[in-house]
């Protein structure tokens, strides 16, 4: 016997929106989140598959577009989304308004076996090459401009700041504790924050994965030294992030390693900013073993910046080393030395250049500048 089909007069092709979505929701979302929400109302309404691909190219989206606006709804308890194993979406569970705020979302197996509102997704994790395609996806922490930047992002490029798009700077200022950083930011630097230095607040929240309580304490930290633009905070950011900081507690106990003597020689020397693993080595060495007082260092640190503007620890750090092989322990131990070396140098011939008149160091500029441009 033959299949027939059953048609019916007055059906029509529509899809049904909760009054309480125009209600409550719709307002706050961008047009990435109200768009694919309504999308997957229509492809749930008809029972047909998607993808994440295929949400990205129908609506000009990059797949972490979409990615975003399905964890902004998840958010606000609206959908589910049901992952495998390797968290990869293989469906998406529309939830009733008048259901609970669920629990996490599970992997699909153990979920009840009839679910009333699924949104399959059509899998395209199937080859091996599954875990690059998942990492081009999912991560927020690699916010590129598309899934190839992102599945080519390395560990060195987190820590620079990428161009973010207006939908996800859109998605950014909508969340509830965005509201909260920007206010905090204002208050501390005074002032209404631009474009670009809410993209600085997105960009140390998101990629550097700062908490609220970290980026308040950031903020605080840097104008307590009088630093309030953005891209110094930013530094101050990526360089604790690159020293595995994500609580308070242990920015507090980094900062706490770098008392006030080592800002002052760092600033001595020119240099502005949290100091480098390298500049901190280089003042451990000089005030640690080789024992020397912070006049002995600035004394070496002025003589530094007469003589070169580049590579200046490691020329203070020649001079440093000299004294130290001398013995010397006080200012007044270097200006000994000083006469003692305008005694016992050679004499060379008057030029009557009133400019050689000067007073001569006891270190041999010229020689060390030579020394650290062959290296």
């Amino acid at each position: 016997m033959s299949c027939f089909t059953i048609y019916q007069d007055n059906h029509t092709d529509s899809t049904v929106i909760s009054n309480r979505f125009i209600d409550e929701y719709m307002q706050d979302a961008n047009d990435a989140q109200l768009k694919i929400y309504l999308y997957l109302l229509r492809m749930m309404s008809a029972s047909r598959a998607t993808s994440i691909s295929d949400i990205a190219d129908l609506f000009n989206y990059t797949e972490k577009d979409v990615m975003r606006a399905l964890k902004y709804w998840e958010k606000h308890h609206l959908l589910t989304l049901d992952l495998d194993e390797h968290k990869n979406v293989i469906g998406i569970h529309l939830r009733d308004f008048n259901t609970p705020s669920p629990a996490a979302s599970v992997p699909i197996a153990a979920q009840p076996a009839a679910l009333a509102s699924v949104v399959p997704i059509a899998s395209k994790f199937n080859s091996v090459e599954s875990g690059k395609q998942a990492a081009a996806e999912l991560p927020q922490q690699f916010l590129t401009d598309s899934p190839e930047q992102a599945a080519e992002a390395s560990i060195d490029n987190i820590y620079v700041k990428p161009n973010y798009t207006l939908d996800e700077l859109k998605a950014f200022k909508s969340d509830e504790s965005t509201a909260r950083l920007l206010f905090v930011a204002e208050q501390y630097l005074k002032k209404t924050l631009s474009a670009t230095e809410v993209k600085t607040i997105l960009f140390i929240s998101d990629r550097l994965a700062f908490s609220e309580d970290l980026i308040d304490y950031l903020i605080q930290y840097c104008v307590d030294r009088g630093k309030k633009e953005l891209r110094y905070i930013e530094k101050v950011a990526v360089s604790w992030a690159q020293q595995g900081v994500t609580t308070p507690g242990q920015a507090a106990k980094l900062a706490g390693r770098y008392d006030k003597s080592v800002y002052e020689i760092m600033k001595a020397l020119g240099k502005n900013g949290t100091p480098t693993k390298t500049e901190v080595a280089y003042i451990t060495r000089w005030t640690k073993e080789y024992g020397f007082d912070t006049d002995i260092i600035f004394t070496a640190c002025e003589r530094t910046v007469l003589a070169t503007d580049k590579h200046r620890f490691e020329y203070a750090d020649r001079i440093l080393a000299s004294w130290q092989k001398s013995g010397v322990h006080s200012v007044n131990d270097i200006q000994s030395l000083d006469e003692h070396y305008r005694r016992t140098k050679p004499s060379r011939p008057a030029s009557g250049n009133k400019f050689n008149q000067f007073t001569q160091n006891s270190y041999d500029f010229e020689a060390l500048e030579q020394e650290l441009i062959s290296n």
